[in-house]
């Protein structure tokens, strides 16, 4: 069959009233921004729904593919447009029940009718269809009940939408509709999937990595780079800013014990974000934690650490066991690079027996013997930031790294 339009659902989008224009252009244009380089299509909305035109020689399944993972997508759908006339509409469902003809296959018709004025009710149209259908084609039968495949048509204002293939969308809200975060990105499993957890709630996200050379590689920061162009592949452009973390590490290992670096460390990665992200002008900062899943994750610990700011953390993966977080990972490609072993500077200087409840008092002690909030000055002055699309290759920051 060849199809001239692909239909694209709102889904949660379609709760927005007064606003609503507001998220179906921001819709359009992630949209527009997914499909580059692709040709052979134009892309329609309206306040209900969204066509895209597609030519012949446009290759409708990766279209279909990529638009499903636009975060704002309820589901998509290859479909055939034609005019409100029932001679056209049987020929074109004829056409399509062709594509599923096979000995044993069942359908059912399934109508809407949004346009109230065409002369066939919903049933009456299901009937003539069906039975046209029956007519011409040989092997199917119908099943109201359980059908193999379901042949729908809209009856619209403009005119009437054919198809029988419903394609899952990714959900949630266009990206760039809910203010800004700042992403603090480890380049392990966990906080890229947190990173488009967010992002599908329409937040944008700029990340922060913290590095520290020569502990840590030149290629543990293009494992971060890849992953930022990972999750920029639907979204848009994503900066990242690189952190240069050595010198407040290796003063924390001189000056806290060791059973408490890893509270001290992570306290200090926050201030740089809080500071930072104010900065920036995000409104919260966002991070893989996993209750209880590695010993800075306790709540003891996360009470001790986010003493040191006040902003809003989102934590869309603190209830989750990691099979779902590493499943998530697979499902936006993100798994197969966070696991290349290239470590980070969260791991390498982890301690033996590091505090699950440490006191708050204690660190704090152990820190003011020094002038971190000089030091994290000094490491925001020398932040480097990338701005990462889907078309960065691996040779692009090359004179970087």
């Amino acid at each position: 069959m060849q199809y001239d339009h692909i239909l694209v659902r709102y889904g949660e989008l379609t709760l927005k009233s007064g606003n609503r224009n507001t998220f179906v252009n921001q819709l359009k244009s992630n949209i527009k921004y997914a499909l580059i380089p692709l040709t052979g299509y134009k892309v329609n909305a309206n306040r209900d729904r969204m066509y895209v035109e597609i030519t012949e020689e446009a290759d409708v399944e990766e279209i279909m593919k990529r638009i499903s993972k636009v975060f704002g997508v309820h589901s998509v759908s290859p479909v055939v447009k034609v005019e409100k006339d029932i001679e056209q509409i049987k020929a074109s469902a004829v056409r399509l029940a062709q594509d599923i003809d096979a000995p044993g296959v069942t359908f059912k018709v399934d109508a809407k009718r949004s346009d109230k004025g065409f002369p066939y009710d919903t049933f009456a149209l299901q009937q003539e269809l069906g039975g046209e259908i029956l007519s011409n084609i040989e092997h199917l039968t119908v099943d109201v009940r359980n059908p193999d495949y379901k042949l729908l048509v809209e009856i619209r204002r403009d005119a009437a939408y054919l198809y029988s293939r419903v394609i899952k969308g990714a959900g949630g809200l266009p990206v760039g509709t809910g203010g800004k975060t700042l992403l603090m990105l480890s380049g392990g499993i966990d906080s890229p999937v947190a990173g488009l957890e967010v992002m599908k709630r329409g937040v944008t996200i700029e990340a922060i990595h913290f590095h520290s050379p020569p502990f840590t590689s030149e290629e543990a920061k293009q494992k971060v780079i890849d992953l930022t162009r990972i999750m920029a592949e639907t979204t848009g452009e994503i900066k990242l800013h690189l952190v240069p973390f050595t010198e407040i590490q290796k003063m924390i290992h001189k000056k806290v014990p060791e059973n408490l670096t890893m509270t001290s460390t992570r306290r200090m990665m926050l201030k740089i974000a809080d500071k930072f992200a104010r900065k920036i002008d995000a409104k919260a900062l966002v991070n893989g934690e996993n209750l209880g899943q590695v010993a800075s994750q306790t709540l003891g610990s996360m009470y001790a650490i986010n003493a040191v700011t006040t902003l809003p953390i989102l934590r869309p993966l603190l209830t989750l066991d990691k099979d779902e977080i590493i499943i998530k990972a697979k499902e936006i490609g993100t798994f197969e690079t966070s696991i290349q072993p290239f470590e980070d500077c969260c791991t390498i200087f982890t301690p033996k027996n590091p505090k699950t409840n440490p006191r708050l008092d204690k660190v704090e002690s152990f820190e003011a013997s020094t002038d971190f909030d000089a030091m994290i000055d000094e490491a925001i002055e020398g932040i480097e930031t990338l701005t990462i699309s889907k078309h960065t290759t691996t040779d692009t920051f090359d004179d970087l790294l």
